[in-house]
């Protein structure tokens, strides 16, 4: 009896030491975790002649999804027309990583979107007003690729707020 609880002992150490050990290998250093995910917020950035599905295409993994919700989920070739859509919208958008926190291999980004919309935008006449918002974005990275669902939050009221301000 003694011999199976050692045995069993054994083995739940053994179990527990492989897998820290495979979470050490798959935890990313920051610098690792920015270059896995430049290309995306070079997406996000206008310039022009700047492929924005390219570089989305890039950054993402095979089966990617960017979820702006539970039940809104896009894959990489819709995400990258939505991004050239909304630069041609707010031709000088700019989009900052402010923060990067790393935790195994996922990435939280605290960002900053700004600019100037060249027309009505989410039901606000055009003003020629700029706006600034905040976001926050939840990547999984494996391999140097986005993988899995991608999680997005911005502030995208705040800046209907400040496109409308008197």
């Amino acid at each position: 009896m003694k011999a199976i609880r050692t045995l069993g002992l054994a083995l739940i150490a053994a179990s527990l030491a492989a897998t820290t050990a495979a979470q050490a290998q798959s935890a990313l250093t920051e610098a690792q975790a920015r270059a896995a995910i430049a290309p995306f917020y070079s997406a996000l950035n206008a310039a022009p002649g700047r492929d924005a599905a390219a570089l989305v295409q890039q950054a993402a993994g095979p089966g990617w999804l960017s979820c702006g919700s539970k039940e809104d989920c896009k894959p990489a070739a819709d995400v990258g027309k939505a991004i050239a859509g909304f630069v041609q919208r707010v031709p000088d958008l700019k989009w900052e990583i402010k923060e990067v926190i790393v935790k195994g291999n996922r990435v939280i980004v605290r960002g900053e979107g700004s600019g100037t919309p060249s027309g009505d935008f989410m039901g606000v006449p055009h003003s020629g007003k700029n706006f600034t918002v905040l976001s926050i974005d939840i990547h999984t990275v494996e391999n140097g690729k986005m993988v899995g669902k991608t999680y997005h939050v911005e502030d995208w009221m705040g800046a209907t707020r400040q496109l409308s301000a008197k």
